[in-house]
């Protein structure tokens, strides 16, 4: 199989990660607006661009390593909304039950970590493309 097969899942599951994650940072607290939600949807933008960068560019060690700090400050930032009670709002008013907020944040936190898991398997596969161990990297 070629190369673009992998990159397709993994542009397929960022794109699916910043829809679902856009609905649920529009019901957070208005006071959040243009505070931590902003800083998470420019995580995962950042995010996105860097897996664009990375696809395109020929020497892409440096890319791939910003893409997976990107990737751990937007998990870090979700981490924090959850646990600040972020997702237990709706449309800018705290109304929805602790177990429906634990369902909305996982919900984003799988899709989140499944994306992780492949920017995981593209970096050893560029090691292992390079014959760089892990012990080295």
């Amino acid at each position: 199989m070629g190369r673009a097969d992998p990159q397709a899942a993994i542009f397929y599951k960022a794109r699916e990660m910043i829809l679902l994650m856009n609905v649920h940072l529009n019901h957070f607290p208005r006071h959040e607006k243009y505070a931590l939600c902003q800083e998470i949807r420019q995580a995962a933008y950042g995010v996105y661009s860097a897996l664009v960068e990375g696809q395109k560019r020929y020497h892409n060690k440096t890319t791939l390593t910003r893409l997976d700090v990107q990737h751990e400050q937007l998990r870090m930032l979700l981490n924090l909304a959850f646990e600040l009670g972020y997702f237990g709002f709706k449309d800018g008013q705290r109304k929805n039950s602790q177990s429906e907020a634990l369902r909305r944040y996982t919900a984003l936190s799988i899709l989140v970590n499944e994306l992780g898991a492949m920017i995981g398997g593209w970096i050893r596969s560029l090691r292992a493309a390079n014959g760089v161990s892990a012990q080295h990297a």
